[in-house]
C-alpha cells in the first residue's frame, strides 16, 4: 500500500559489517552421555595447554596473536582478562604460580571472535546526546542503537553516533570503532532468574566499540529492539533508558536498559508484571499524574497503555489504539517512545497488513489523558517500495524510536531486517495527515 510520500528519504545508509568483531567468553562442554567425571571439558583442555613448553607456548601464543591482526586491539589485555574469568572453572590449583605466557595462551583458547553485525544491522532507536557543546547552530548530536544479526542468528545491540542538521537535511554518522568491547560483568543481584546486571565499558574510547551480547540464559538468542528514551527526572535531570526484548530462543520477556551520563556503563534490569512476558514496550519520557506510563503489545494486536509506581513491574492496561486500517489489520504496535509536543503525544507506530507487510504511521495521544486517541493516519507514513522491501526478511519497515528537533522528526528505520536508512519530516504535515 502505497503511503502519504511526506517522508524526505536520505541517502545515507547503515549496513552491516562482517568485519567488525567483538571478543566473547568460549566454553566448550561435554555432549550428554560423554561426560567425563571429575573432569570437566575445560579441565581437560587447560591440562593439555599446561603440557607445553615455553617453545610451543610462544608459537601458540603468536598465531592468537596473529589471528586477531586487523581487528582487535591490545590482544594481550584480552586474553589476560579471559584467562582471569575462567580459571575458577578450569581446575588450575594456583594460577598465580602460572607464567605471564602460560595465562595468555589459556585465555586464547577460552574465547571466540564473534562477528555481531555479520548479517543485519537494523531497528534503531535514537536519542540527543548528553553533550550539544561545541556545534553549529542548529545541529544536533545524537547517539542511536541498532540490532546486529551474527553466528546463530544472535541479536546483539551496537550504537553509532552522528549529527544532525535539519536546515540543511544533513545526517552525518560517525565512522565506528573497527572492533567492538565486551562489557566487564561487575556483580548481578537479585533472586535466582530475576538478576541486574551492571555492565562496564570503561576500556571503550566512544560508544561505537560498545557491544551488548547475550549474557544470561533469558537472553541466550538475542537481545533485540532497544527503544531508547530520553526519560526527563521530576527534578528536570535527563537519564537515558530504554527497553528491549530478551530473548531465551523459546520465550521472549522484556527487560530495561539504564545507560550511564558517560555511555560507558550499563544496568540490565528484567521487568516483573503481566506485560513484561511480551516484545515491544516503550516508556513515555516522563511521568503522567506521578506515575511511569508505558505502551505495549502485549496481546500481539493493539497498543495499551499502562502506568505503574515501579519502572520494573508492569500490568496489564488498557487497549488504547486498535488496528483501524487494512495495512495495520493484522497487528499494531509502536516504534519507540512517545513524543512530547504542543497538541499532545505523538506515537509513531508500526501497522501489519496484506502478505505480512509491516508500514510505519503515526497516532496523537491527548497530553493528559493518553488514554485518549486524538487522531491517526489513514495511511503509512513509510510502507516497503520496490527500492527498499529486499533482504533478510522482506516487505519489512521497521523502527525502534525517532527524535524530533524545531518541529521536524528523524525517523531512522530498518528495511527487511537488514539494513538501516533515514527519513525526515515536519510534524505539522504529520498532524494535518491524521484523520
Amino acid at each position: 500500500m502505497r503511503g502519504t510520500d511526506l517522508m524526505t528519504h536520505s541517502k545515507v545508509i547503515l549496513r552491516p559489517n562482517p568485519c567488525r568483531t567483538v571478543v566473547r567468553p568460549f566454553e566448550p562442554n561435554d555432549p550428554a552421555g560423554y561426560a567425563v567425571e571429575g573432569q570437566p571439558r575445560p579441565h581437560r583442555i587447560a591440562e593439555r595447554i599446561l603440557s607445553l613448553d615455553e617453545k610451543h607456548l610462544k608459537a601458540e601464543l603468536d598465531r592468537i596473536t596473529a589471528s586477531f591482526t586487523g581487528r582487535q586491539d591490545d590482544v594481550g589485555k584480552i586474553l589476560e582478562r579471559r584467562f582471569e574469568e575462567e580459571v575458577g572453572g578450569l581446575g588450575i590449583a594456583d594460577g598465580n604460580g602460572l607464567s605471564h605466557l602460560r595465562k595468555l595462551v589459556i585465555g586464547g583458547y577460552f574465547c571466540e571472535e564473534f562477528s555481531f553485525e555479520s548479517t543485519a544491522l537494523f531497528n534503531p532507536s535514537i536519542v540527543p546526546s548528553h553533550d550539544q557543546s561545541g556545534l553549529e547552530e542548529g545541529t544536533i548530536r545524537f547517539f542511536m542503537s541498532l540490532r546486529g544479526i551474527g553466528e546463530g542468528h544472535v541479536s546483539s545491540v551496537t550504537f553509532r553516533t552522528g549529527t544532525w542538521t535539519p536546515a540543511r537535511g544533513e545526517i552525518v554518522i560517525d565512522d565506528p570503532q573497527p572492533a567492538g568491547i565486551a562489557p566487564q560483568i561487575e556483580r548481578r543481584e537479585g533472586e535466582k532468574g530475576w538478576e541486574t546486571l551492571h555492565l562496564s565499558c570503561g576500556g571503550a574510547n566512544d560508544i561505537s566499540e560498545t557491544v551488548l551480547f547475550p549474557f544470561t540464559p533469558e537472553q541466550r538468542q538475542g537481545i533485540e529492539d532497544l527503544r531508547l528514551c530520553s526519560f526527563r527526572e521530576e527534578d528536570g535531570r535527563i537519564t537515558h533508558l530504554g527497553t528491549y526484548t530478551a530473548f531465551s530462543g523459546s520465550e521472549a520477556r522484556s527487560e530495561l536498559l539504564h545507560v550511564s551520563d558517560d555511555l560507558h556503563h550499563f544496568e540490565m534490569h528484567p521487568l516483573k508484571g503481566a506485560a513484561a512476558k511480551s516484545k515491544g514496550m516503550a516508556l513515555f519520557p516522563r511521568r503522567i499524574g506521578g506515575r511511569y506510563a508505558m505502551l505495549g503489545r502485549q496481546d500481539n494486536e493493539n497498543i495499551w497503555y499502562m502506568t505503574s509506581d515501579d519502572l520494573l513491574v508492569w500490568d496489564d492496561g488498557v487497549k488504547i489504539i486498535p488496528p483501524k486500517y487494512s495495512w495495520e489489520f493484522v497487528q499494531m504496535g509502536n516504534c519507540g517512545s512517545p513524543h512530547e509536543i504542543d497538541e499532545g503525544w505523538l506515537v509513531i507506530t508500526h501497522g501489519v497488513g496484506s502478505v505480512r507487510n509491516y508500514c510505519l504511521g503515526a497516532s496523537l495521544l491527548d497530553k493528559n489523558d493518553p488514554t485518549r486517541l486524538i487522531k491517526r493516519m489513514e495511511l503509512p507514513l513509510v510502507h516497503p517500495s520496490p527500492k527498499e522491501r529486499d533482504g533478510y526478511v522482506p516487505n519489512v519497515v521497521y523502527s525502534c524510536g525517532a527524535l524530533i528537533h524545531d518541529r521536524m522528526l528523524l525517523l531512522p528505520y530498518g528495511v527487511a531486517d537488514s539494513f538501516t536508512t533515514f527519513a525526515t519530516v515536519m510534524v505539522d504535515d504529520i498532524l494535518a495527515a491524521m484523520v
